[in-house]
């Protein structure tokens, strides 16, 4: 950190306040950071508490969060009160992106500690253990050495805005989004994350309290936590790891935050899943994700939004985006472009364009038939580029033979790769011109699907159908080893690369399409083929475990490793992927790392589409209810893992990058 050395000639003249400051020590020892030149301080104000006991005569600083390429800059530092009380008076840093935060403890022992937000902060704060968990949580990815936050933008940025989704940072509660539908009474994520708030009372209270957690919370071949924010961002990055013992020690007295999980309710794992709805109006049957490079998140959908599952569902006219934090964006959702029942294929191509694929999704019952033939492109804004219906045209691009699109994927070069799950063929548009479109077919395979682009711009594509997948050159000719079968592929679905050029496959080993309505529950677990950036299948394929049921959707963080959505089971997987040192010490490649529950939420309900965005937390489409009545099958929520992913840079495009 850069140090100035102040010349006492400049200093300002000790005022009344001042003197004022430092005899209320009974109400708040107060440091006052004197600012040069005549630019005005800034006063924050508030309390450190835990579980309401106020904490007294503790060092509390207050710091902007490092960039990429620098570390936090400390604003402001005070002592607290014997009521907890602290004021700080600072300078505001210049920026829209500042994000500031405060820790409460001696050097590296943070006791508790919160980020205030992005831009500024409130006047009025109180800091305690809800605001050390929603840090902990959303910024786990961000924090090393025990209260040291940086990272790039936007992800940082966003995480600090995802933080106030768990906590409310001006009065220390729980926060409105945690409290009310879709999440609050509706799934039991608001009960987890008081568990994990009352792991930390007798730490935040005393450092005699703090070698159980700390020793609980060591991640596996890792360093002890020195704070009580390091070890809940260990357990938020290691939800998996010493579940048992955490729980017993949540259940430990004092206990001050209620309802909490009661004690036959034992997590599988210590994620926290916070749910999302729009308007709770729209969204029905969300699909699939494309996160642009500012991280708002897009989301395709099936059906038209019906309250009921017996009310008939016709093929959804909308694409939905939310902003990073899970609020609808300014004129979301966006009609147009022919749109027309979007299945899987949803992307942002190098240019910021959002593609929907136009698969002609519809409930039983409807008697409106989608046309099937068409994609549809956006521009950031919302704003359909591509053909709106008419009374003679189903609008959208149908150039190419365009017949059921699922998966519709851009390479770096901008050629658009669209999978056309019905007529057994692949469509290129170069340079994302439909006027210049390509058909592929005689590929080997039946029902394409996914679709992922390697290190050198090739696409391999999934044959559902076929238990097959067609590996083709950029010009769209398949390859001398197309297509490939064996090692385990098993009705493949979703496909993704890693940061290698290495494919990953999940085999949903029960979902043919045209699907017909399965019901489950699955007597199987399904499992995940890795292939070479050459489309060699690796000697150990296929990988099984790790909460693998009915893999759907699958995509790759920033470490490599593999994450998947299931659809059926209500978890996610996560497998080791190709550098294991981001793993477990002794998992290899394709080793789970979740539990072979998964990680498990009751804010799931049968998921297809998930993506990593920028601050580390892993998105999840709800898209078919856990009974799903055929008129109206669709899902109405997405679902964010917060933290629990290593952040990678958005839109991913090929093979992702941190």
């Amino acid at each position: 950190m850069r140090t100035t050395e102040r010349d006492p000639s400049r200093e300002p003249r000790r005022t009344s306040r001042d003197t004022r400051c430092l005899a209320g020590a009974l109400a708040a020892a107060c440091t006052l950071l004197l600012a040069t030149g005549n630019a005005a301080a800034t006063e924050l104000r508030g309390e450190v508490a835990s579980g309401g006991e106020k904490l007294g005569s503790t060092p509390v600083n207050l710091y902007r969060a490092g960039s990429a390429k620098s570390g936090p800059e400390r604003l402001g530092q005070s002592r607290t009160g014997r009521d907890g009380a602290f004021a700080i008076s600072y300078r505001e840093p210049k920026g829209s992106k500042a994000v500031l935060y405060l820790t409460a403890g001696k050097g590296q022992a943070v006791r508790l500690a919160s980020v205030l937000g992005v831009g500024g902060a409130p006047r009025k704060v109180v800091v305690n253990e809800h605001t050390t968990v929603a840090m902990g949580y959303a910024l786990a990815q961000f924090l090393t050495g025990g209260k040291r936050i940086a990272g790039s933008s936007p992800g940082l940025q966003n995480a600090a805005a995802m933080a106030a989704n768990l906590a409310n940072p001006r009065n220390g509660n729980l926060s409105g989004v945690l409290r009310r539908a879709p999440n609050g009474d509706q799934t039991s994520t608001l009960q987890k994350f008081n568990s994990v708030s009352n792991m930390l009372p007798r730490c935040a209270r005393s450092q005699a309290g703090c070698s159980l957690l700390f020793s609980i919370a060591k991640p596996p071949g890792g360093s002890a936590p020195r704070g009580t924010l390091e070890a809940v961002a260990d357990i938020a990055r290691n939800p998996g790891h010493g579940v048992k013992r955490l729980f017993r020690l949540a259940g430990a007295v004092p206990t001050p935050y209620r309802p909490a999980l009661a004690q036959d309710e034992q997590p599988d794992s210590w994620t926290l899943a916070l749910s999302f709805d729009g308007d709770g109006k729209s969204l029905d049957g969300p699909g699939n994700f494309a996160i642009d490079r500012k991280g708002n998140i897009w989301v395709n959908s099936n059906y038209q939004f019906q309250a009921s599952p017996h009310t008939p569902a016709c093929a959804s006219g909308e694409v939905f985006k939310f902003t990073p934090d899970g609020r609808y964006a300014k004129g979301s959702p966006y009609s147009g472009g022919g749109l027309d029942g979007a299945g899987f294929g949803i992307s942002i191509d190098p240019d910021g364009h959002v593609w929907v694929g136009n698969y002609g999704f519809k409930g039983v019952g409807c008697t409106i038939e989608p046309a099937k033939n068409s994609v549809s492109e956006f521009l950031p804004s919302g704003k359909p580029l591509s053909p709106s219906a008419t009374a003679t045209s189903t609008g959208g691009y149908t150039q190419g033979l365009i017949s059921g699109a699922q998966a519709t994927v851009p390479d770096r070069n901008g050629t658009m790769w669209i999978a056309n799950c019905d007529n057994d063929t692949v469509t290129r548009y170069p340079g994302g011109d439909p006027n210049k479109a390509t058909v592929s077919s005689d590929l080997g395979i039946s029902s394409p699907f996914g679709i992922a682009i390697n290190d050198k711009g090739q696409a391999f594509v999934t044959g559902n159908a076929s238990d097959s997948v067609a590996m083709l050159n950029p010009d769209g000719t398949p390859t001398a080893n197309s297509p490939i079968s064996g090692a385990g592929i098993n009705l493949p679905l979703g496909i993704a690369t890693d940061s290698r050029g290495k494919i990953w496959i999940a085999n949903s080993s029960a979902i043919a399409f045209p699907c017909n309505a399965p019901q489950g529950p699955f007597d199987i677990g399904g499992s995940a083929t890795l292939l070479s950036s050459d489309g060699v299948p690796s000697a150990r394929s296929p990988y099984t475990g790790g909460g693998l049921k009915v893999p759907w959707g699958i995509a790759v963080d920033g470490d490599d490793n593999v994450w998947v959505a299931n659809f059926d089971g209500q978890q996610i997987g996560e497998l080791c992927g190709t550098r294991p040192r981001h793993c477990p010490p002794g998992a290899r490649t394709g080793d789970p790392i979740a539990p072979a529950s998964g990680y498990g939420s009751d804010a799931l309900t049968r998921n297809t589409g998930i993506a990593v965005d920028p601050s580390g937390n892993v998105w999840l489409a709800n898209n078919w209810l856990q009974t799903p009545y055929q008129t109206n099958p669709g899902g109405h929520e997405i679902v964010a893992f917060v933290g629990a992913a290593a952040p990678v840079q958005t839109p991913v495009i090929g093979p992702p990058e941190r």
